[in-house]
């Protein structure tokens, strides 16, 4: 009896490592799973003075895509939205994130443009009901 209080904590400690290393930190799950898309309404990065709404969303399964062009990601993953955006599966819209309007605009120009739409949400405020998360001074 006097080893086996031990012994069950160290067991314990053990199943608590077992479990906390098994664990993914990078994989953040998203509140947003099989819920509506969060009211929004943001000025459209090629035109300012037309706005574009959550409504925009309704009755159809369309990919939202967040990028800027300061995100290395975003850059990394441009060449498989061109192409699924080519593909015609879902209308892909995209929200510009935190980022410069003319360095947005520049950035598709050259690197071409995927999106039906895209939002321009240079705050982030509206980004954040979406989850998204980071700044450019993060990366």
């Amino acid at each position: 009896m006097r080893y086996f209080l031990p012994l069950l904590v160290m067991a314990l400690i053990g199943l608590l490592f077992w479990v906390g290393l098994s664990l993914q930190p990078a994989l953040v799950p998203s509140p947003l799973i099989d819920r509506p898309a969060p009211e929004f309404s943001l000025p459209l990065l090629e035109d300012a003075e037309q706005v574009f709404t959550h409504k925009g969303l309704r009755g159809r399964t369309t990919l939202v895509h967040v990028w800027a062009t300061w995100c290395v990601s975003c850059r990394a993953e441009h060449p498989t939205l061109l192409a699924f955006a080519r593909r015609g599966l879902a209308p892909v819209v995209g929200l510009n994130y935190r980022d410069d309007r003319d360095a947005a605009l520049r950035w598709l120009a050259v690197l071409g443009n995927p999106y039906e739409r895209t939002m321009y949400d240079p705050s982030g405020t509206a980004a954040i009901d979406w989850g998204v998360y980071g700044t450019p001074e993060t990366f």
